[in-house]
């Protein structure tokens, strides 16, 4: 005889759903804004935001020790946040 499911399976699959389905809302609104630029933004989003980390060493290096290298820092770091948003859908 087989069991019904666990309550947590259910609740599993109802996130999972649900997370695609932001995922696919996310992925529509570049592709309205520019249907041709989609794709090639994604991927230069997804890339700059594995190498943009790398810059950070340095500033991190140097100490933040002025406004100039926290606001330095903080735009880093704002830039690498948009960048994952944007190219976190890309697949190969």
């Amino acid at each position: 005889m087989s069991s019904p499911p666990a309550t947590h399976d259910r609740r599993a699959t109802s996130a999972r759903d649900v997370g695609s389905d932001e995922q696919h809302t996310n992925q529509g609104a570049l592709e309205r804004r520019v249907p041709s630029l989609a794709k090639p933004i994604r991927v230069a989003s997804f890339w700059t935001a594995i190498v943009l980390p790398f810059l950070h060493v340095p500033v991190l290096a140097t100490g933040l020790s002025n406004s100039t290298e926290t606001a330095t820092f903080l735009g880093l770091l704002a830039l690498n946040l948009l960048a994952l948003y944007v190219g976190h859908s890309h697949r190969r």
